[in-house]
């Protein structure tokens, strides 16, 4: 099975590295010198990495064959395709790679549906869900302990406890009492509430 597990961005210098964008939990096996990846768009690749460094927090790569800048430049959004065998699991139980979140069912404790994960966005702070609700409206669930309470793969679930306003804006708690005030109160004609004189 074929898993996009890196963008490629900007070239950095001159000698052929690019900056990537990472979108795996396992960059040290995935992208490590020596990893033979192919491409969308398949005619840049297969590319196979030479070398790879953290730079100020980046990911920067050099690939056989891409020597100078103008190469570097060349590859700039072209996505890294690793092959990965369907069975393999991640060594932390608590983690999952992207295929297997894909198309799971996300249920409220009670098991109201709330609708199924089409798509998993790996942001630097953390990783979102975007869940396609019923009515073909999406919502994004960050996919932290606090909110993702459970992932059952062999019930093809994910279990969550949303908190007021994430699921339905309706319940969104008002974090300002001056907000709070609704203008429904009784009031005399000069606006102030009852017993005013």
């Amino acid at each position: 099975m074929q898993l996009v597990v890196a963008r490629i961005g900007r070239a950095h210098g001159i000698k052929g590295e690019v900056t990537v964008e990472v979108r795996t939990d396992e960059p040290e096996l995935r992208l490590g010198p020596g990893a033979v990846l192919a491409t969308e768009p398949a005619s840049t690749g297969p590319l196979t990495i030479e070398t790879g460094r953290v730079h100020s927090g980046r990911l920067l790569l050099r690939f056989e064959g891409v020597r100078d800048r103008t190469g570097a430049e060349a590859l700039r959004n072209t996505l890294l395709i690793a092959e990965v065998d369907p069975e393999e699991l991640p060594e932390d139980p608590e983690e999952f790679y992207d295929h297997q979140l894909i198309d799971l069912d996300v249920v409220l404790a009670d098991g109201t549906e709330i609708g199924r994960i089409t798509e998993i966005s790996h942001l630097p702070s953390q990783d979102l869900f975007i869940v396609e609700r019923p009515d073909g409206s999406e919502v994004m669930i960050p996919f932290v302990e606090e909110i993702v309470t459970e992932i059952d793969l062999e019930e093809q679930r994910a279990v969550i406890s949303p908190p007021p306003g994430l699921i339905d804006e309706s319940e969104a708690v008002i974090a300002s009492t001056r907000d709070a005030f609704t203008g429904d109160e009784d009031r005399t004609e000069d606006g102030a509430g009852k017993g005013a004189e």
